[in-house]
């Protein structure tokens, strides 16, 4: 059983989970969420807003608010005993397109070379006054950290680069359709711009020496809802079995030029293997050929986003929270995990300024151990789903 003790303001855990430094307007009792979880080689940190020392977030303009919520980040870094340069993946969500330029201007400074991978989308964001969260994974202690790049690819325009592997695990930015060779974007429709994505994702991890077959979890921004069925069709030809967990939303891309954007995680794990989440009566729902309910690769389980709607709770997000975090609780289960090892935590709202609702509930059925997280609003494929979750967990 694992147990935890405080000292001062620094949380530790057994199991190599440990919680780092909570910093102002970051974490409170009241916020179920930590700021950073560490698991293994790695460190999975929270959405951090521009926040000062008393919790509010910053004035200023765009350049201002990056400034302050990469270096609360870099704090939470310090208090585990990581720079910056051990950062292996970076998700930034921008309130506004336009601030894109001016972002990168000031995010670029913290990594002079060899940046993170990136994934970028814009999203209004849970506190009205911020106009950026930034959200991390870290690599902890002396871990391998190398970047990948095709060899035949020019490097990034923007301050990304395109894949960092890590022992057995490679984190890659989120992908638009662009030429590798030039950066010039690919125009076409969705199913274009899903085969030009999947392809350079495809080059990326031959040059990492994998394949598809290792990719275990996927992130899939869309522009348009309306565009989830093409996605779909063009996606699948890539996973043509044991599709990797994955979240499809509806949100903003950094250029009016693109459809979607995919960021996928792969594992070169011997034992990768499908989980699937049971119903609540014990029988097993028919599988999806889009994605897999979770992948569990060696210690770690990677779920896809669980939505809660049903015929009874439209309306209700408290509902569907608590029956997504259920579907989460039974998936974890039937992969030989629990609770206690979850470290990171991504909810997609459809209304931001509902987040005390979702709270209430994540809290009751959390009740302690929070992993890190990040919250943003974002569009659902399903017309009632009102909140998606998607979680990552590491077993010792």
């Amino acid at each position: 059983m694992r147990t935890r003790t405080f000292v001062a303001t620094v949380f530790a855990a057994a199991c190599c989970l440990a919680l780092i430094v909570p910093l102002a307007g970051q974490q409170t009792p009241a916020r179920p969420f930590r700021p950073a979880v560490r698991a293994g080689n790695f460190l999975y940190l929270s959405g951090a807003l521009p926040a000062g020392p008393d919790g509010r977030i910053v004035a200023g303009d765009i350049k201002a608010q990056t400034t302050r919520a990469l270096d609360n980040l870099r704090s939470v870094l310090a208090a585990n005993g990581a720079q910056m340069d051990r950062v292996a993946a970076v998700s930034v969500y921008l309130k506004r397109a336009g601030d894109f330029a001016a972002m990168n201007e000031v995010y670029r400074t913290y990594w002079p070379s060899d940046p993170p991978v990136r994934t970028t989308v814009i999203a209004p964001l849970v506190v009205p006054e911020a106009l950026v969260e930034i959200s991390m994974i870290a690599i902890a202690g002396g871990a391998e950290r190398t970047v990948i790049r095709p060899a035949d690819w020019l490097t990034s325009p923007n301050p990304y680069s395109y894949a960092i592997r890590s022992g057995d695990t490679l984190f890659m930015s989120g992908l638009v359709s662009r030429h590798g060779k030039d950066n010039t974007p690919i125009q076409g429709d969705v199913t274009v711009q899903t085969h030009a994505v999947m392809r350079n994702a495809g080059a990326i991890l031959k040059a990492a020496g994998m394949d598809y077959r290792d990719v275990v979890s996927a992130r899939v921004f869309l522009t348009d809802t309306a565009l989830f069925e093409a996605m779909n069709a063009a996606y699948r030809a890539y996973f043509p079995s044991d599709p990797p967990a994955r979240a499809t939303v509806r949100a903003g891309l950094t250029s009016a030029d693109y459809r979607v954007e995919i960021a996928l995680t792969a594992v070169a794990a011997k034992d990768r293997r499908v989980v699937g989440t049971p119903n609540a009566d014990g029988s097993t729902a028919p599988p999806n050929p889009n994605l897999s309910s979770a992948i569990r690769a060696g210690d770690r389980l990677f779920l896809s986003g669980m939505l809660g709607n049903t015929d009874g709770n439209a309306g209700d997000l408290g509902s569907q929270t608590r029956e997504a975090l259920a579907r989460v609780g039974r998936t974890l289960q039937a992969a030989g995990f629990d609770w206690s090892h979850v470290v990171d935590s991504t909810v997609y709202l459809t209304d931001a300024t509902r987040t005390p609702e979702m709270n209430d509930a994540y809290q009751q059925m959390l009740l302690k151990g929070f992993p890190a997280r990040a919250t943003i609003e974002a569009g659902l494929m399903s017309p009632t789903a009102l909140v998606e979750i998607m979680m990552t967990a590491v077993k010792n």
